[in-house]
């Protein structure tokens, strides 16, 4: 697991040695970059589920502004800011030890919005829908915004359909779905 892009290109990030986290890989990560296209330098990052920090780490060394990491495991956050220290991106990045429904409530209650967030929940919580749907009833992600999930390929997002206010694009690699949604433009 290493650094995509940007101004750590290559640098390997630490992750634990057993499959207590499984950080998004490489592969995947640069599907989904290539999929984002430009990162603005202003951008504010959510990486919800961050495990190891891999992905939000990889916004901003493409030049997003900031990014708040928030997970629920001691574990993963140690690794988050071990990796936040390794690519010296401690000014901007926010560490956050809190479950992902706690954690969008926080950013709601402070008025926090986001032009991206990456949510990758552990697969087995099955959660992608409840994540969307958080995200868009708490009106946390700015109107330009971007919301991406991963999950399990078998995991149903918008089983009764997709509002006609989103855009929905998704791409399948192996046994992971990704999901890409946006506000459609008015």
């Amino acid at each position: 697991m290493r650094v995509i892009s940007g101004n750590n290109k290559g640098k390997k990030l630490f992750a634990p040695k057993d499959m207590s986290v499984r950080p998004t890989s490489d592969k995947i990560k640069e599907a989904i970059f290539n999929m984002l296209g430009y990162i603005d330098e202003d951008s504010v990052v959510l990486d919800l589920f961050a495990g190891t920090g891999n992905v939000g780490i990889e916004f901003l060394c493409r030049g997003a502004k900031q990014c708040h990491f928030t997970d629920i495991s001691h574990k993963s956050i140690s690794f988050v800011k071990k990796n936040i220290a390794l690519c010296k991106l401690e000014d901007k990045s926010m560490v956050y030890i809190n479950d992902y429904e706690k954690a969008i409530n926080y950013f709601t209650r402070c008025n926090v919005k986001f032009d991206y967030i990456f949510a990758d929940a552990p697969y087995h919580l099955n959660c992608a829908q409840k994540v969307i749907d958080l995200v868009l009833n708490n009106e946390i992600l700015n109107k330009n915004g971007t919301l991406i999930i991963e999950c399990e390929k078998t995991e149903k997002m918008f089983e009764y359909g997709i509002p006609s206010v989103l855009e929905y694009k998704e791409k399948i690699y192996g046994i992971t779905k990704i999901g890409i949604i946006k506000f459609s433009e008015e």
